[in-house]
């Protein structure tokens, strides 16, 4: 099972993230979650220890490895480089696991303009592209705002997205742009998932503004999630009222990409 995350920034989709990987781990699936962020920040929301947090380098931020596998120092553009390098190792040579979650940091490349042909983006294309295909039991994507990532060839082996919004217009309205251009290459399994929710009229304004996405469920408003963050230990085991609530939508994905 294959689950993209995405949502305009800030909205929790790293939080998101965390909880639904904690829940596939504690039920004995093997998880892989990759930190597709530019700021990566789940091995935090995870609470892994400073010492694995300490292994953990963005792919994209290897220099001497994009080198070696593209044949080209990373910051060039135009010359010859390879387009499809070798990645097929790096999931696991440069992952750290802990309670039963293997964590990946793929980083990002500025694109700048209207695209960019440099050894970078060649690499994490690559990577993205290798996940994908990847026969892993539970792979979750915690992405930014978009669906770049997902070309034509590599779409179909998403098997859903969970678009994280708050509950303001602000919010839905960057919904709808993703449920735009993800329509667009053909992806069309979307839910909608609403954070930060306070009351019944924010859960309400929701399911009725929502921009034609199910809704998959709400997390209800909680400072213990920054209080969390603060103490560095994992969101799933101190707000109890999201792991709740992040169980059900584990359980109803479960039963919908089936």
């Amino acid at each position: 099972m294959k689950l993209a995350i995405t949502g305009k920034g800030g909205v929790g989709k790293t939080t998101l993230t965390a909880l639904l990987a904690q829940v596939y781990a504690d039920a004995g699936r093997d998880v892989l979650a990759v930190d597709a962020d530019p700021s990566p920040c789940l091995a935090g929301a995870l609470g892994f220890p400073d010492d694995l947090r300490a292994q953990l380098h963005p792919i994209a931020e290897m220099d001497e490895l994009i080198e070696e596998r593209t044949g080209a120092k990373p910051g060039t553009v135009g010359g010859f480089f390879t387009l499809n390098p070798r990645v097929d190792d790096i999931p696991e040579r440069f992952s750290v696991v802990y309670r039963g979650v293997r964590l990946l940091e793929m980083g990002s490349v500025d694109m700048g303009g209207s695209g960019c042909i440099c050894p970078e983006s060649a690499m994490l294309k690559t990577l993205f592209t290798h996940l994908l295909f990847r026969k892993d039991d539970v792979l979750l994507l915690d992405m930014y705002a978009g669906v770049e990532h997902l070309g034509r060839a590599t779409v179909d082996f998403v098997d859903a997205m969970l678009v994280v919004v708050e509950p303001t217009r602000r919010s839905l309205g960057t919904a709808a742009q993703i449920k735009k251009l993800a329509n667009d290459i053909g992806l069309t399994k979307l839910w909608l998932v609403g954070n930060k929710v306070r009351n019944d009229d924010e859960a309400k304004f929701l399911g009725t503004e929502t921009p034609g996405l199910p809704v998959l469920g709400f997390l209800p408003a909680d400072l213990k999630v920054q209080e969390a963050d603060r103490l560095g230990i994992p969101v799933y085991d101190h707000v109890l009222s999201l792991k709740e609530a992040v169980g059900k939508m584990a359980e109803i994905i479960v039963r919908g990409t089936k």
